[in-house]
């Protein structure tokens, strides 16, 4: 089931059609109360949703969410005609797994739900990666360094996921803004190089599996060593 809140009926309608010809069950909420009283009978697989709300705007109903253990891992995706890379960032900041701008496609949008409902099911699924002496499980959030916790925020671990998908595979700078904020990468953006950094200090013996690809990206290798 999809949720989605918007409250243009034209396009509420349209996405709700579109989703349910794709043979995915979705239903429209044109007001955050309704969306509320719904998810205390049924919570959604992945909820879409606009910023600029009656009631409450999108962004607080997302923090709301995030907020709650019943509801933090759900995902969720931003529709809406804020459209800056400032507001970009500061929805995916929020706890936004994706954010697509108004307006959009319909095939676009079909393809980014279907892939974010297999990247949530893949991680649904799977035990756990261990990759040396790291143990990172995406379903329970938990990151290990030989059996010790790390904190990590949730850009950090969304791009150690990554990582840990497309071991011993090289990434671009683009792929990791592509993927983990949303948006383009416009070849003078350092917030991928700042945040790999971080996550490399963070992770202490483990940081040295993430290797540099000079003019290129990064990969994650057992036994790569920090460049």
């Amino acid at each position: 089931m999809i949720y989605f809140v918007e409250d243009d009926n034209g396009i509420r309608e349209l996405v709700v059609y579109t989703l349910s010809g794709a043979s995915m069950e979705a239903q429209g909420f044109e007001k955050p109360s309704l969306f509320w009283k719904a998810m205390e009978q049924q919570l959604p697989d992945l909820i879409l949703l606009d910023i600029m709300l009656p009631e409450e705007d999108g962004l607080t109903i997302l923090k709301k969410l995030r907020r709650n253990k019943r509801t933090e891992r759900i995902p969720v995706m931003m529709l809406t005609a804020r459209s800056s890379e400032y507001d970009k960032v500061i929805g995916l900041d929020s706890g936004a797994d994706d954010y697509l701008p108004k307006p959009f496609g319909m095939m676009e949008l079909i393809a980014r739900v279907r892939a974010l409902l297999r990247r949530t099911q893949q991680d649904a699924e799977t035990d756990g990666y261990r990759v040396g002496c790291l143990y990172v499980s995406p379903e329970r959030h938990i990151v290990q360094v030989d059996g010790e916790n790390v904190i990590l925020t949730r850009k950090e671990f969304e791009m150690l996921l990554l990582l840990l998908r497309h071991e011993n595979m090289v990434l671009t700078r683009e792929q990791f803004l592509d993927q983990v904020w949303g948006y383009a990468f416009d070849g003078e953006n350092r917030t991928v190089d700042v945040h790999i950094r971080t996550l490399r200090q963070k992770l202490g013996e483990a940081g040295a599996y993430i290797r540099t690809i000079r003019g290129i990206g990064y990969k994650l290798e057992v036994d790569a060593h920090e460049t």
